[in-house]
């Protein structure tokens, strides 16, 4: 176990689980994670391994037993009628028959309908009279002569979900770990390796839960295909409810005015709509229109008395092109269906969550360390909803005035969820306040800019915040940082195809710092300047040649200064970097490149191997590649030097981008090619030495 697993078995012992034991016990048994997380809790909570092992065996012989699978529903039944009564876990829904005055219920997957359901069952789980739920039921079988009589009949019905937790407890327990070891083990509890994303892939999705922790709370999430928008919102909570974006109607989403009865919205905490996108898909305008009441007003009317709900939406989807082709061509919202790509409702969307951003999901993301079991935390996330953390950074900042009250609602209100999963004991800086403030308004900003493309009726908002040394502070978009020429562009000019995508100019700017020049092109070759930049975390577009290649033209000699040139990808970066030496200078030119670096203790001899491999990979090439270790420990600055003058200072050195996930036996772009791979975020400061 790592030091985190360590310190989480500590203080939340009974509360956790292993992640990769879900895979261990999940079989064929077609359950959400959260129903086998349940069961992981009542015999698998602990870290002893013997314990896990006779655990891992008695939730597996459960599953064996007592999980229905359609295939083997009759013999199911068979054996209920044999013994008489029998324990099964399925997916349980109610219904009132009106002729006879009783509730009724239906197992999905075990195939037996008009079971008998005392009112006190109902009235206690009352979620049963919308949806299947998950539970684990007593059923016994009675033959009657009298038809109307169902020979099945419930003797005890349990939904799937942890009966107590203690709040305050977790909220005190919050104080053991810092903010770092606390987002790790949010990851973990959603099921990735922390060590497989940078700290903003961790806040997007950390994002997807703002929806359980904050009531009314609308967002909407659109990128490519596999990226896993969908897998938190069926799987994770036992509250949530996902349903298809096709599927839905205003019965079943608000109220069914033949009845009366209240659809998911009364009883579910997020109700998220999967493949929401589809320019194809036809939405019913009744539908649309009461969604968007319900978004801004919290309330909904089909012709009685108006009625109120708490439920988030969250709505997800796939989109048909990349960033650059929607923002020069439409915008961000083209995938939507027709009745969805609307202003008014757009507009009451809180925050838009980059899904482009987010990998597609592999194997290797996935974690086998300790997180909560998700019941465990969603009951916690539940109860976070009457809390209001909203309004924590008129502390430390304040909002641009011209942000409108819907501006104003969303980023206060991904503020608050955002700061109720990190901080639920208070305790955050300012610096942590203002990461978090600055996502939540690119967020909403995200929404606004792509507003002003769909109807020009809406005002421009110059998206901004003060400290308190009263300095403006302005926030870009990530796809505004890479994409400048197309997102400040109105949708239909037409833009040259020799235009560059990848442009370095005005790149990242982040927390207020300004650019004092604009960086050069590669292509162009006009007089270099000095200047400096920052570049937001999860930007692509970026790479060596682009940020170093003119400031390095005409060298001979180029020293690198790097203490973290160590381990395997590190170097690569080096040997990229060579690589770009290579392709830049005339063939007959002698270019003579050395790296200063720090030692892997440890591993020395591997780091040794691997730089002499750059320096016989260049044999020949014209450029000489020569490497030392610092013999003083001193070298620390990161910095690339020319004999022409130049001196390149980079807070991170060569590692800007986040380390590549190799795929066995395939192939990806960002492993190929830097402008494909994600950054992490950090600086270059371009210094003119003579």
């Amino acid at each position: 176990m790592s030091t985190l697993d360590d310190k989480i078995n500590e203080h939340f012992a009974g509360y956790v689980v292993r992640k990769d034991l879900v895979k261990a016990v999940k079989g064929n048994a077609i359950v959400p994670t959260y129903v086998l997380e349940y069961l992981l809790g009542q015999y698998c909570a602990t870290d002893d391994e013997d314990s896990i092992a006779t655990g891992i065996e008695t939730v597996k012989d459960i599953l064996r037993k007592h999980y229905v699978h359609r295939s083997e529903a009759g013999l199911v039944q068979s054996t209920i009628k044999e013994k008489g009564r029998y324990k099964v876990i399925d997916q349980v829904s109610v219904a009132l028959n009106e002729k006879t005055d009783c509730y009724e219920a239906v197992f999905e997957n075990l195939g037996i309908k008009k079971v008998a359901v005392d009112s006190t069952t109902v009235k206690t789980h009352p979620k049963l009279l919308v949806t299947g739920i998950w539970c684990i039921a007593d059923v016994q079988y009675e033959f009657t002569d009298d038809n109307r009589i169902s020979p099945w009949i419930i003797e005890s019905i349990k939904p799937i979900q942890i009966a107590r937790v203690d709040y305050e407890q977790y909220r005190t327990t919050r104080d053991e770990f810092t903010t770092e070891e606390w987002i790790d083990l949010l990851m973990q509890s959603i099921g990735f390796d922390p060590e497989a994303f940078g700290r903003r892939s961790k806040l997007l999705q950390l994002m997807r839960l703002v929806p359980f922790v904050e009531r009314n709370y609308n967002i909407i999430e659109l990128g490519p295909k596999g990226t896993g928008k969908s897998h938190i919102y069926s799987e994770f909570s036992p509250h949530g409810q996902l349903i298809s974006g096709g599927e839905v109607s205003v019965p079943k989403l608000f109220v069914n005015n033949s009845n009366g009865k209240i659809g998911l919205v009364g009883y579910w905490d997020v109700v998220a709509f999967d493949e929401f996108a589809g320019r194809e898909k036809k939405a019913n305008k009744a539908l649309v229109d009461i969604m968007k009441n319900y978004m801004a007003n919290k309330q909904f009317s089909r012709g009685v008395n108006p009625m109120g709900a708490e439920a988030s939406f969250a709505f997800v989807g796939n989109t048909d092109h990349n960033v650059p082709y929607m923002l020069k061509n439409s915008d961000l919202f083209e995938a939507l269906p027709a009745q969805f790509h609307d202003s008014a409702f757009i507009d009451r969307l809180h925050a838009y969550l980059p899904g482009w951003e987010i990998d597609v999901i592999r194997s290797e993301m996935f974690t086998s360390n300790y997180g909560f079991i998700v019941d465990y935390l969603a009951e916690i996330l539940r109860h976070l909803r009457s809390e209001d953390f909203s309004h924590l950074p008129d502390k430390h900042f304040t909002l641009c005035a011209e942000a409108s009250t819907r501006d104003r609602d969303g980023i206060y209100k991904t503020m608050s969820g955002l700061l109720k999963l990190l901080f639920p004991n208070g305790g955050e800086t300012e610096a942590e306040v203002e990461e978090l403030f600055r996502l939540a308004i690119e967020s909403r900003k995200r929404v606004k800019d792509q507003l002003l493309r769909i109807d020009d009726t809406y005002p421009s908002v110059d998206f901004h915040y003060t400290g308190s040394d009263g300095k403006k502070r302005p926030v870009r978009t990530v796809e505004e940082e890479e994409f400048p020429q197309f997102y400040h562009k109105p949708t239909g000019v037409e833009v040259s195809q020799d235009d560059d995508i990848i442009d370095n100019g005005d790149a990242g700017l982040r927390g207020g710092n300004v650019a004092t020049t604009t960086p050069p092109q590669p292509e162009a070759k006009p007089a270099l300047a000095a200047g400096h930049f920052d570049f937001a975390e999860n930007r692509k577009g970026i790479s060596f040649d682009q940020l170093f290649g003119p400031y390095i033209d005409g060298a001979s000699r180029i020293d690198v200064v790097d203490p973290y040139v160590r381990i395997f990808y590190q170097i690569r970066n080096m040997m990229e970097f060579v690589e770009m030496v290579i392709r830049r200078k005339a063939p007959e030119d002698q270019v003579t490149v050395h790296l200063v670096t720090g030692p892997d203790d440890g591993n020395i001899s591997a780091q040794r191997e691997l730089l002499e491999s750059v320096s016989e990979a260049c044999i020949g090439s014209g450029v000489d590649f020569t490497w030392a270790f610092d013999g003083t420990g001193t070298a620390h600055a990161r910095s690339i030097t020319t004999d022409t003058g130049w001196k390149l200072v980079l807070d991170r050195g060569l590692d800007i981008f986040q380390p590549p996930i190799r795929k066995p036996g395939g192939f990806s772009l960002g492993d190929r090619l830097q402008e494909h791979r994600m950054a992490k975020g950090f600086y270059v400061t371009y210094v003119r030495e003579a």
